[in-house]
């Protein structure tokens, strides 16, 4: 119904923002992502989603049309809703969420609030073979050594570290060297890091 609603921004928060379009406000959920990308903007064009329930119709909002892309294919996943959806794209790129799900990164996905064992699996099951066009080429790269990310991040989380740093350690780690890493391996260049 709406691709996107462009004009001046009347307030933005992290989670939200109201833009004036011919003088109407459209209220618009966006993720951190978006909001690091808009915050300092005054005019902006943010790509729009509309999800229409019995009670509401709640649009969410989008800084690129890859994020909206994957966006929908999230909300389309059984036990995903909006809300879920948008706690994803906050915590990851729009890449690290499609290499997390092609190499079935359980413990990358599993690092999200609100995402547990069963849903982790659920989103890889379901969007492996569906995310073809998001993002870039380089997210696509089979980079395997599953169980040892999950190995390291469980044992760097028990040392004391927090699970979005780890995360995020763990993903670069990922991305400069493969992942043909050990566990012990993963585990020493994260704590140079950290």
């Amino acid at each position: 119904m709406y691709d996107f609603i462009a004009g001046k921004v009347d307030r933005i928060t992290p989670t939200e923002v109201v833009i004036d379009s011919n003088g109407v406000g459209y209220l618009l959920h966006i993720t951190l992502n978006t909001f690091e990308k808009i915050k300092t903007e005054k005019e902006i064009k943010i790509y729009a989603h509309l999800i229409v329930r019995e009670d509401s119709h709640t649009l969410y909002g989008f800084s690129t049309t890859n994020e909206r892309e994957m966006y929908v294919k999230l909300v389309g996943v059984n036990g995903v809703g909006p809300s879920t959806a948008r706690m994803i794209l906050s915590s990851l790129s729009v890449d690290d969420v499609i290499s997390a799900i092609s190499n079935a990164n359980i413990a990358v996905l599993k690092s999200i609030k609100g995402i547990g064992p069963k849903a982790a699996q659920r989103l890889v099951v379901e969007l492996q073979d569906k995310l073809g066009g998001i993002g870039t080429d380089a997210a696509y790269q089979l980079t395997g050594g599953g169980q040892a990310m999950e190995e390291a991040l469980e044992a760097l989380i028990a040392l004391g570290f927090a699970k979005p740093a780890v995360n995020k350690i763990l993903m670069r780690i990922s991305k400069e060297s493969g992942n043909n890493l050990t566990t012990e391996e993963l585990i020493k260049k994260s704590l140079q890091l950290l």
